[in-house]
């Protein structure tokens, strides 16, 4: 069975739907399981015992939720000295609001998270722009969510069925890449 464990950092519940949404996309697979955490609970077991590690975090002002860059830090940051998570399966999604379509921030976001989690040695999975959803909920980095309309109001619901197809589909393709690669130790 390969494990996908999903660590979100959310504010107003933007982020943590797209991770339960994520979520079904990789249980929809068969020999698939998603295991939910949010960035303060998880821990260096989880991440060890997991096939594959995806991030994902309300934006900030431009960047990662801070509790998200915590556990990078301080979980993250362990494993990387010992070279405990190389050639594993990562990916990334982002939750922003305010203006512009994807909202504020949620490519910068990502990208440092990518960055992140190719520091640790992970095999990265983005999201091709032929993905169910990517029209309205999708960059080449991974899926994105808004929290909020450009006015600030909050969006019901959290997340617009809209953009949770593409979110649906980043779970799905990061489960079959960590199944491929499942029980294969690729790098040293």
């Amino acid at each position: 069975m390969a494990k996908v464990l999903i660590v979100y950092a959310s504010d107003y519940g933007g982020a943590k739907k797209m991770a339960e949404v994520l979520a079904g996309g990789v249980d929809s697979v068969p020999g698939c399981q998603a295991i939910l955490k949010t960035a303060e609970e998880a821990a260096a077991e989880d991440v060890t015992s997991a096939d594959a590690l995806v991030l994902g975090s309300a934006v900030h002002m431009a960047s990662m939720h801070w509790k998200m860059k915590k556990f990078i830090d301080t979980v993250c940051g362990g494993l990387w000295m010992g070279d405990k998570i190389n050639g594993k399966v990562g990916a990334v999604f982002a939750c922003g609001s305010g203006y512009g379509n994807a909202g504020g921030g949620c490519e910068l976001t990502m990208l440092a998270m990518l960055g992140n989690l190719a520091e640790l040695g992970l095999i990265l999975v983005t999201l091709p722009k032929n993905s169910p959803g990517y029209v309205k909920g999708g960059l080449h980095w991974g899926p994105y969510g808004r929290a909020h309309n450009e006015d600030l109001s909050p969006i019901e619901g959290g997340l617009p069925d809209e953009r949770a197809a593409a979110a649906r589909q980043h779970g799905v393709n990061v489960a079959r890449v960590a199944a491929a690669l499942a029980g294969k130790k690729l790098l040293g």
